[in-house]
């Protein structure tokens, strides 16, 4: 059923008072009004393409009736009980407040094409999928029943047990450097799994009736990945459909990826290697764990989505967090607090989970930046200070929430004010007397008989010192053996270059030389002699914990 769109927004050379507008008031002309579609679904009201907000059968109707034609006495005449006068102020007024009414004042629509997500998600939308959904419908409805969902299982199943008849090769297979075509091939395959597990989304929800609205490429906590926006999933009547619509991503990205491991099974048997074979199987595995990945419910990720939908709670991270927030400041400060989801007991442990976990993203993804950054010289050192301001505003807008709701709820200031000390003077100590183990990472090469220790520009050859242990490894594209162990001697750096497969897991590095300094190993006794080529990592001791935050994050880009 498709919402009422009510009212318009006066033009801006209007000058109306607001006041007189809101004697008759009306809807804003980006406000939608969806009646429900079933007995038991809620009203949605919608503001824009991708704000949703539920609301009950009396202010459903009230909505509805909000057409500027109808001053207060005749919207009472027109609703009955419970509505009167005096709650009828009461509502306009915050309905007003939240933008939800003409104003007199012209509504721009915000642009689509980008779009911030906080607290740290850069949207760039590609296509409107809706129209090429809205076209593969037969298609959909093919696939969209138990029949489907059957095959799907046993593609599941199917692939599963491929990967256990091809164990000996899939070792090999992750454990053993690619050629470029099969990594660029294995990336390429990837993208493709990736726009098909967004197009999922959109497709399940096609199928109830919905519509996608944005679908492209985006930031995610610093790291690239797709997205297609299903807000319009609200709509839907029933939860089982939205979650349906939430996991149907994870469930096209698995069957892909056991498919590829039933294909790598036909083209290569048990133990056959090829690069298609290779490649089929890095795919499969890589496709997978990915997929797997998205289950976690920390962050905006399908997990948390399909989590929501079941519960069928709007905004459950972000009340979680809320109550999280609120006994981190009852513990601290003292208080009386209540409780934004009272009926789940987990939300507070989920709400904490929720607030840690994407700092372990940022790490992430500043490790898988390090390199651009680093190649971008000064230019990389801004963004990343930019990155890094980012990060202290947003911890310091936390710690002022915190505040603020200890203060809400009678905390005292003086204890607020010993606390903050306290804090701080526990974070100094942290970063100054924890000490963390800190490894320069490298690479090897050997030449008759000879090893020579390989480090990158960007590596920091300073904390490398005479004595220092050296782990010689070979590293695959998911998997690593370990080779050798050494130690330096005399530590005599000279400039020069090495094979690109000493940094990177791929067979024809040779072909592209790096600027590295090499460090004499001498003979390596127990590096097997086939093996000319592999990463090296160098024990550098200990470091204080922010010393080890500064050279592992920080200072790669300022070498």
């Amino acid at each position: 059923m498709r919402g009422r769109r009510a009212g318009r927004s006066t033009g801006p050379g209007t000058q109306r008072d607001t006041t007189q507008l809101l004697l008759r008031p009306r809807l804003a002309s980006h406000v939608q009004v969806h009646a429900p579609v079933e007995d038991g679904s809620p009203w949605i009201v919608q503001s824009g393409q991708a704000k949703y907000m539920r609301v009950g059968a009396d202010m459903g109707r009230l909505l509805t009736v909000l057409d500027g034609a109808r001053d207060r006495r005749a919207l009472v005449e027109t609703l009955g009980p419970p509505w009167n006068e005096a709650v009828l102020d009461g509502v306009v007024g915050k309905l007003n407040a939240q933008g939800l009414l003409d104003d007199g004042t012209e509504h721009r629509q915000s642009g689509t094409w980008f779009k911030w997500v906080p607290p740290m998600t850069l949207q760039f939308t590609v296509i409107k999928p809706h129209w090429l959904l809205s076209r593969l419908t037969p298609v959909i409805r093919l696939l969209a029943n138990k029949a489907g969902a059957a095959l799907g299982i046993l593609i599941l199943a199917g692939g599963l047990l491929s990967l256990l008849l091809q164990a000996p090769a899939l070792t090999t297979a992750l454990g053993e450097p690619v050629s470029f075509t099969v990594l660029l091939a294995v990336f390429a395959a990837t993208l493709a799994t990736t726009a098909l597990h967004e197009m999922g989304h959109g497709a399940v929800l096609t199928h109830y009736g919905g519509r996608p609205s944005r679908m492209g490429f985006m930031l995610f906590y610093l790291s690239p990945a797709f997205f297609c926006d299903v807000s319009d999933g609200w709509r839907l009547p029933r939860k089982e459909q939205r979650t349906h619509v939430a996991l149907a991503g994870i469930a096209t990205q698995l069957v892909i990826g056991m498919g590829a491991a039933i294909t790598a099974l036909a083209v290569g048997g048990p133990s056959g290697e090829s690069a298609l074979h290779t490649g089929l199987l890095v795919f499969a595995v890589s496709t997978s764990v990915t997929g797997l990945l998205n289950f976690v419910p920390f962050v905006k990720l399908d997990g948390y989505l399909a989590l929501m939908s079941h519960f069928d709670v709007s905004h459950l991270r972000d009340h979680a967090m809320t109550d999280a927030r609120r006994w981190v400041a009852g513990v601290l400060f003292g208080g009386r607090y209540t409780r934004e989801l009272p009926q789940l007991s987990w939300s507070v442990p989920f709400g904490l989970a929720c607030m840690v976990f994407p700092l372990y993203l940022v790490g992430v993804a500043a490790t898988l930046w390090t390199d651009v950054f680093t190649g971008l010289g000064i230019t990389g050192a801004i963004i990343l200070g930019c990155g890094l301001c980012y990060l202290l505003y947003r911890a310091g807008l936390g710690c002022k929430k915190l505040v603020q709701e200890a203060r809400s709820a009678g905390a005292g200031f003086g204890r607020i004010t010993v606390v903050g000390v306290l804090a701080a003077g526990a974070l100094t100590a942290a970063l100054t007397l924890i000490q963390i183990p800190y490894t320069v990472t490298g690479g090897f090469v050997q030449k008759d008989g000879r090893v020579d220790l390989v480090i990158a520009d960007s590596g920091d050859i300073d904390a490398v010192h005479k004595g220092s242990r050296v782990e010689l490894v070979k590293r695959g594209m998911i998997l690593r053996k370990d080779l050798a162990t050494t130690t330096l001697g005399e530590v005599r750096p000279r400039q020069g270059e090495a094979p690109l497969s000493a940094f990177l897991p791929v067979k024809e590095g040779s072909r592209y030389p790096v600027p590295a300094a090499r460090i004499p190993l001498g003979t390596v006794d127990a590096l097997p002699p086939s093996v000319k080529v592999g990463m090296a990592q160098i024990d550098a001791g200990e470091r204080p914990l922010g010393q080890w935050l500064y050279l592992k994050y920080v200072a790669p880009s300022l070498r």
